[in-house]
């Protein structure tokens, strides 16, 4: 039983692989952040401000129904970013993108949670575009 010595991987792939894991984990949190949001926005139906009328207000259970919907798929997204997919990966910049539209402008109906989610969508944005084409190549290996 012998084992050949493995060739010590390049810190910068370390590091971008890392970050996908992160960004992963991340959009996770994202997603289920959103699925409460949205649960909560459904079951409530109360607004935290109230009196304030904006541009975008929106009825509560349409916020209600799109922060489920998104959360979902942002946690679909994340699980596929985790196990090294590249769609995963493609999806996630663009459902992070579309998770800090929706969160800026949900700000009137709950702003604490909406400026975390703002705050985890650009984290997310930057460490799935910072993964590069040497990490790229260690993403099959991700999992070990």
């Amino acid at each position: 039983m012998t084992t050949e010595p493995q060739a010590p991987r390049d810190t910068s792939t370390l590091w971008a692989t890392g970050l996908a894991r992160f960004a992963g984990l991340t959009m996770i949190v994202l997603g289920v952040l959103h699925i409460v949001t949205g649960t909560g926005a459904l079951v409530g139906r109360e607004v935290a401000v109230q009196g304030v009328h904006h541009v975008f207000s929106i009825d509560t259970v349409a916020w209600g129904w799109a922060h489920l919907l998104l959360g979902v798929l942002v946690a679909f997204a994340g699980m596929a970013v985790i196990t090294g997919q590249l769609w995963g990966r493609l999806i996630g910049i663009l459902l992070a993108l579309v998770s800090l539209v929706v969160s800026f402008l949900s700000l009137s109906h709950h702003p604490g949670l909406s400026i975390i989610g703002i705050v985890l969508s650009v984290v997310v944005m930057w460490a799935l575009c910072v993964f590069g084409k040497e990490a790229a190549a260690a993403s099959p290996t991700m999992l070990d």
